[in-house]
């Protein structure tokens, strides 16, 4: 069967909401992954345990609260909406803002471990020759844990693709704006579209386990090695 142009529009928007926020992920999670590894304490647990509560936490939990945070009478909400001009609240936008914390264990766990098994000896050695914090991650810790990054990526952007409740919550329905494949899927089920409701799950589901599988058929992925 054939997709619709509005199938379409969900795949092209939920690929595209998946790069974003896997990018967006990339450059919040590597500082507060390094952050994490190389800290102890209650604080560092605080932290820790608030990046994990997505992992335990009901999406539509997640996505309430989001929602309240990012309304036109929120303070966030607010603020954008007076930069920007346009409502935060039920965008691509917000997609990307829930996503991005939804996904987030997903990058910074895989990249934690990974930081955290890089040889302490090799940073030492490193600072002893003159070589500053950000030479030694350039230098040292990027090239040990390539891989991890590309696990971490792939995982993030995974997630976002098979998203539900958070950007139903904070997105809505909207065709060809906030309409991701996940919704598009609940709407055909809803309307006892079965032919339609198969053709997007089981696209979903070959995507997810192709992407696994190729990362588990090499065992060299695991994080730290």
């Amino acid at each position: 069967m054939l997709m619709s142009s509005l199938e379409w529009q969900a795949v092209t928007l939920t690929l595209r909401l998946a790069t974003v926020s896997t990018l967006v992920l990339i450059l919040l999670g590597t500082p507060l992954a390094y952050w994490l590894s190389r800290q102890r304490g209650s604080f560092a647990a605080f932290v820790e345990a608030l990046v994990a509560l997505p992992l335990v936490l009901p999406p539509t939990v997640l996505g309430f609260y989001l929602l309240l945070m990012l309304a036109p009478d929120a303070l966030p909400g607010q603020l954008w909406q007076t930069v920007t001009g346009t409502q935060l609240a039920f965008s691509f936008s917000a997609l990307v803002v829930g996503s991005v914390i939804y996904s987030l264990p997903f990058v910074v766990q895989p990249l934690q471990q990974a930081f955290t098994r890089v040889p302490d000896k090799l940073l030492n050695a490193a600072a002893t020759l003159g070589a500053t914090p950000l030479e030694q991650f350039r230098a040292i810790t990027l090239p040990l844990c390539k891989r991890s990054f590309i696990i971490a990526g792939a995982l993030g952007f995974a997630h976002t693709v098979g998203e539900f409740g958070v950007v139903l919550m904070i997105g809505g329905n909207i065709p060809g704006e906030t309409q991701v494949l996940s919704i598009a899927l609940y709407d055909h089920v809803e309307a006892m579209d079965y032919s339609s409701a198969h053709q997007i799950a089981i696209g979903l589901v070959t995507f997810s386990f192709l992407l696994l599988f190729l990362l588990y058929r090499d065992r060299g992925w695991r994080i730290g090695r």
